[in-house]
């Protein structure tokens, strides 16, 4: 499971899906699922959506780049997916973060678990 999540946090912007994540961890499509839920507590497309969302929350907060690039860099497929997936996790749309988001101006190991987002 882990070879699997680290994969994801490598590759997350990268096409992966459940039948290859289940390669690396060298189990079952259907063992895959269940036992990363168990174990990281949500499932592979949630954890992949999140840390996808969490790259587009820095990007968001650290570039001008435009939504929609980077909507594209995280690995989303259209920019009403990602808008909607944003706001599912973050709980407001990428625009209004990104007029709320401050830089951090602490070390990325803290801003990272503290603004890890909940959903």
């Amino acid at each position: 499971m882990l070879r699997a999540r680290d994969a994801m946090d490598r590759s997350y912007a990268q096409p992966l899906d459940v039948p290859s994540l289940a390669r690396i961890a060298h189990v079952s499509e259907a063992h895959f699922t269940r036992t990363f839920r168990a174990t990281f507590g949500e499932t592979p497309h949630r954890y992949l959506q999140r840390r996808r969302v969490e790259r587009a929350m820095f990007l968001l907060r650290e570039t001008d780049r435009g939504v929609t690039d980077i909507c594209f860099e995280v690995g989303f497929g259209s920019p009403g997916t990602f808008s909607r997936t944003f706001r599912e996790i973050v709980g407001r749309s990428p625009r209004e973060y990104r007029k709320e988001a401050l830089p951090v101006a602490v070390p990325t190991c803290f801003a990272k678990a503290w603004m890890r987002p909940n959903g």
